[in-house]
């Protein structure tokens, strides 16, 4: 079995895509035609996997060439595993700052005011949730806690949960309750959101107990290469390279 955690996050950030998508895929079974011709689909109760593409990313500088060398040397066979971000700052749950949505805020000082010497600060995700009560292996409803959205969940989300044993895995609902209102202690803090009741696009991947972290801000998920990919090295003219990621839920 391979090692879920704790592993290293793929900077989306510094390769630049210029594309990008994310799926689940094989999440039903052909059950059979019935008497007029038409398949049968059966749903399999593990669901589906999910799947993420970057295309058309960008690399010049030197140091950029080595971050994808060192992406292709660890993932290239598809045993080893990485976190896998899912870039959803555009469509989530987040509050705006200059009609931008904004899923993480930096530039937070310590307590007495001051900054990193680098001029830096702290970060922290605008938007976070809580499980509201505990849930099973391959649960396929989840009660959870939210806080700091600029809006109801409504259509879909995704988020993700870091789990003990599984590691980060993605998750997206389609269908949310009407929101409760609630109040919840996190790491001491009390907070005002709202709570839900979220069918799952899959079933949750490990079990978790009540007030487990949820996070919105850049869900991610431990993937591998897909079996047959690989990420070459390969560069055009003035040292620029356009390679594509691809991204296959590990187990």
């Amino acid at each position: 079995m391979g090692r879920y955690t704790p592993l290293p996050t793929l900077d989306v950030d510094y390769i630049k895509p210029s594309r990008m998508s994310f799926d689940t895929k094989g999440g039903g079974l052909d059950g059979g035609r019935n008497g007029l011709g038409e398949s049968v689909t059966i749903e399999t109760t593990g669901g589906g996997v999910f799947v993420a593409t970057y295309e058309n990313c960008f690399a010049q500088r030197p140091e950029e060439h080595e971050y994808i060398n060192w992406v292709a040397a660890r993932m290239n066979g598809s045993f080893r595993f990485i976190n896998v971000p899912i870039k959803s700052d555009w469509m989530g749950p987040f509050p705006t700052v200059n009609n931008i949505p904004t899923p993480i805020i930096g530039g937070i000082p310590h307590s007495d005011g001051a900054l990193f010497s680098d001029g830096a600060g702290y970060s922290q995700a605008t938007v976070f949730g809580t499980m509201g009560a505990a849930a099973g292996l391959n649960a396929g409803q989840i009660t959870i806690n939210v806080f700091g959205t600029s809006r109801n969940l409504r259509w879909s989300d995704w988020f993700s949960i870091s789990h003990p044993t599984k590691g980060w895995r993605a998750y997206r609902y389609w269908e949310a309750s009407d929101p409760v209102d609630v109040t919840a202690v996190v790491d001491g803090v009390s907070y005002d959101g709202s709570q839900y009741l979220l069918s799952l696009d899959k079933p949750l991947r490990e079990a978790v107990t009540a007030g487990y972290r949820v996070e919105f801000a850049r869900p991610r998920c431990v993937c591998k290469f897909p079996v047959g990919f690989t990420l070459p090295w390969e560069v055009q003219g003035w040292w620029r390279s356009s390679p594509t990621f691809q991204f296959v839920e590990a187990f």
